[in-house]
């Protein structure tokens, strides 16, 4: 039984993450329980492993794939779908680090405003963190492009 407290463990926590990166709690749960498949599920199966109505399903599965990090597939001679996870984190990172330099261009603004150098200082410290942030996870997305 720990496997099975382990596994709702990962969900929960694929869920908390993903939160923070502006996708719903459920979206999160879902890619999750997602990731832990080893085949394709249906919304029906989704829905009654997470405890998730039709709709919220259908609203996750629609939220992991406008963001790459699933993909449904059509099942012959039904109108019923079935998902997985792919990759897709590049994308999500991606647009993380555009919500980033959108920051960054506000931080810069900023710096016309202040009144001394400290504070001066201070603001251009911060935006530095920034784009070496910025930075550092691009180049890791490229070597993860490479290595592909």
């Amino acid at each position: 039984m720990p496997e099975r407290d382990e596994r709702a463990e990962f969900i929960e926590s694929v869920g908390d993450a993903l939160a923070a990166w502006r996708l719903s709690r459920a979206t999160g749960r879902l890619y999750g329980h997602l990731l832990l498949s080893a085949e394709p599920m249906t919304f029906d199966d989704i829905g009654r492993a997470l405890g998730m109505s039709t709709g919220g399903v259908s609203t996750a599965v629609r939220e992991l794939v406008s963001w790459g990090l699933a993909r449904t597939i059509p099942q012959p001679g039904s109108r019923r779908l079935r998902v997985e996870a792919v990759g897709g984190f590049e994308q999500l990172l991606a647009a993380s680090h555009e919500r980033t330099r959108n920051f960054i261009r506000t931080l810069r603004a900023g710096e016309s405003l202040t009144d001394d150098a400290r504070t001066n200082e201070r603001l251009r410290s911060v935006t530095e963190l920034f784009e070496r942030y910025v930075d550092a996870g691009d180049e890791m997305l490229r070597r993860h492009r490479r290595a592909r």
